[in-house]
């Protein structure tokens, strides 16, 4: 945060160091906005191309917020559309394992038996708070699952119907350093 002091002979100019900042304080913030499309067809996680922050925090004790808004539609009934936080390839936010056979996620949806094609789409909201404890360049990624042989799709519907009864939606995933405590 720089200073400055107006005022002939007494003009006082600076930065104050992120150290001395308040804990909570946001040092830094890094987005990432995808506005194309994106789809996968893959029982395993696969980075969606741009969604996906780096950010070299000033400190090891600093926090990282990071908050995404993905759109997601997919085209297949009883099937899972799922998404994952990384820090790097490694997951960083999902739920515990609640069942012998469920999968563990950060978000997503999973659409209902029955229904044979999905024209929605749906907006995962994720926000988490992770300590990295290092101060060299961390890459947080969304990445995409879907059930075995199931389209997800990224900022479209499922049926990828192109009338005036369909829209597009952006996604972004944004990432702030805050100051330790």
């Amino acid at each position: 945060m720089a200073i400055t002091r107006l005022g002939g002979a007494n003009a006082i100019t600076g930065t104050i160091p992120n150290s001395v900042l308040a804990a909570g304080n946001v040092i830094q913030v890094v987005q990432d906005t995808k506005l194309d499309t994106f789809s996968h067809t893959s029982a395993s996680l696969t980075d969606i191309t741009g969604l996906a922050v780096t950010i070299t925090p000033s400190s090891t004790s600093s926090k990282i917020m990071i908050q995404a808004s993905v759109t997601v539609g997919g085209g297949q009934a009883d099937k899972n559309y799922l998404l994952a936080v990384t820090r790097g390839d490694t997951e960083i936010y999902k739920a515990d394992q609640s069942g012998s056979n469920r999968q563990r996620a950060g978000g997503g949806i999973h659409y209902m038996h029955g229904i044979s094609q999905m024209q929605g789409t749906y907006s995962t909201n994720i926000m988490y708070l992770d300590s990295p404890s290092s101060t060299s360049a961390i890459t947080y990624k969304i990445k995409a699952q879907s059930s075995s042989g199931a389209t997800m799709w990224i900022n479209r519907t499922g049926d990828g119907t192109d009338d005036g009864n369909r829209a597009s939606f952006p996604s972004s995933i944004t990432v702030m350093e805050i100051a330790g405590w």
